[in-house]
């Protein structure tokens, strides 16, 4: 966080403890760190309340897969396996044990 400094930002969407994210909120809170864009913390569901007052923050609930979309691609794709592994064809996303 020092690297990046007054004008870097932090943007976490893999997982909460990939971030220091007491160190990050005192960052902000000094001036140190120039903004955050985050959809996961250390402690789901609860964000500090420090993170909610902040212009240069933002926050985002952590969806992932979690989305009507990408529930309905993967029932897609586990149909189009299904219809080619019955068809003796190649598997659109064959797993792979190398």
């Amino acid at each position: 966080m020092m690297a990046l400094g007054r004008g870097g930002v932090i943007i976490n969407v893999g997982r909460g403890a990939l971030v220091d994210e007491k160190k990050m909120v005192q960052f902000l809170v000094e001036g140190n760190l120039g903004g955050a864009g985050l959809d996961v913390f250390e402690d789901e569901p609860n964000v500090p309340k420090e993170l909610y007052k902040m212009d240069n923050v933002v926050l985002s609930p952590h969806k992932a897969v979690l989305t009507p979309e990408s529930f309905e691609a993967m029932g897609d794709l586990v149909l189009a396996n299904l219809k080619a592994f019955f068809s003796n064809e190649p598997l659109l996303s064959p797993v792979k044990n190398d």
